[in-house]
């Protein structure tokens, strides 16, 4: 009954439109007030208590750090590089984008953030190139989410918290699996300007000069995951530290070299990475709340037990995952679905021979198809707003997209090297 009451309430008020971290607040204090006797006041104290954590403060930065990154020039010259990387082939455009976006996410760690940097610019040139407007929002939209994926990135962060696995070794397992989902969405871009007639982004053939130039003028913003990853490896300082390095890095570059960013855009910075990191906070801490009384309910034991009925083959249990946080990531945002779910899952697959590594991948992936997969689809939002074009028109141009990304997941769980590879030289 208790079971019924904590999973029926947090499905009525995502039903009634109530905002996730409420509904996952209300939903256990409903929970501990008719069907438990436990204080009231546990859902603030471990809300709260989650929160005093070191590693979770690298989150505020990393958002900072884009979001200064994103006012103070570097997004325009990361542009310029992937112009003159790819701009000559056939959808150009849609090549920048996908490139740009994974130069982006090496900076950001945020997947929205990255379609809000880098669509503002692609998806009005896609348009002036009669690009379909369908198109040019779902290929921003799908780039968008590598953002979480190539590191530094936020969810890994998280991942590693509640996990217990280190935040370094999350950076370097997700490298080649971006790099390869950045890959497959540029070949199906391909593909579909080919069919279209989509022309290139540039009239210029591949010239080793322009990369070159283009290379050296972005060459302040290409130092800046060599700063974090490097000094991360390197034993400089933590994955908190390196987000603390980067917003400051990014404050100098923006303002002393490329001059781009006034004090006035340091302060909109700061009130938008105040209101982002509040609410990204507050999901976090009544996440934790709900996972508390799912603990307690014995729920996570519950699940790996019919999980694991189900078949005792790997291979099996890790497609029954997948379908499961696919279904999840349509309905339920990243960080909720992460800080719930991987408490329950990570048992069950360290069990049949996982590394927690790459199940950390394979999680963090699957909740990035959540960012293009309606009803929830945060991606498909950002980009529809900024650029004006309807939500239904990019719904349908994102499922290409959408097959090739769930391929890439596919990919990324059975061919575990992919995710443990790069870790395996720091042990």
């Amino acid at each position: 009954m208790t079971v019924a009451a904590l999973f029926g309430t947090l499905f009525l008020c995502l039903l009634l439109g109530v905002p996730i971290a409420i509904a996952l607040g209300v939903s256990a204090l409903f929970t501990i007030y008719y069907f438990t006797t436990l204080p009231l006041n546990i859902i603030t104290q471990k809300a709260f208590t989650s929160l005093d954590s070191f590693p979770l403060m690298a989150i505020p930065f990393f958002m900072l750090a884009g979001i200064l990154m994103g006012k103070g020039g570097v997004s325009k010259r990361l542009l310029n590089l992937a112009t003159a990387l790819v701009g000559w082939m056939m959808g150009g455009l849609a090549m920048v984008t996908v490139v740009s976006c994974m130069f982006f996410a090496a900076i950001s760690g945020s997947g929205p953030a990255t379609v809000a940097a880098i669509g503002s610019f692609m998806i009005p040139a896609m348009k002036a190139k009669n690009y379909g407007e369908g198109f040019a929002g779902a290929v921003s939209a799908a780039a968008g989410s590598i953002g979480v994926i190539i590191p530094p990135s936020i969810p890994f962060v998280l991942y590693g918290v509640v996990a217990g696995v280190s935040v370094g070794s999350m950076f370097l397992a997700g490298i080649i699996p971006g790099l390869l989902i950045g890959f497959l969405l540029m070949v199906v871009s391909f593909f579909i300007a080919k069919k279209n007639n989509y022309t290139a982004a540039t009239t210029e053939r591949f010239r080793f000069k322009d990369v070159a130039k283009a290379t050296y003028d972005a060459k302040w913003a290409l130092l800046i995951p060599v700063i974090i990853l490097g000094g991360i490896y390197g034993g400089v300082f933590s994955p908190t530290e390196a987000a603390v390095v980067a917003v400051v890095y990014a404050t100098v570059i923006g303002v002393f070299v490329y001059k781009e960013l006034t004090w006035k855009d340091i302060y909109n910075s700061l009130v938008e990475a105040v209101l982002i990191n509040a609410s990204t906070m507050i999901i976090i801490g009544l996440s934790i709340s709900f996972a508390y009384i799912m603990t307690l309910e014995q729920i996570p034991a519950s699940i790996a037990e019919f999980i694991t009925s189900l078949s005792d083959n790997k291979f099996v249990i890790l497609l029954v995952i997948n379908i499961l946080l696919l279904v999840v990531g349509m309905f339920i945002d990243t960080i909720s679905a992460l800080v719930v779910l991987a408490p329950i899952l990570l048992p069950i697959v360290t069990a049949v021979g996982v590394d927690p590594v790459h199940f950390g991948v394979i999680l963090v992936a699957n909740l990035a198809i959540g960012f293009i997969t309606p009803p929830l689809g945060v991606n498909l939002f950002v980009a529809s707003s900024v650029s004006k074009i309807p939500l239904e028109r990019i719904i349908v141009g994102i499922i290409p997209f959408l097959l090739v990304m769930i391929f890439s997941l596919l990919v990324i769980t059975y061919v575990p090297e992919l995710s443990t590879w790069l870790p395996g030289f720091t042990k």
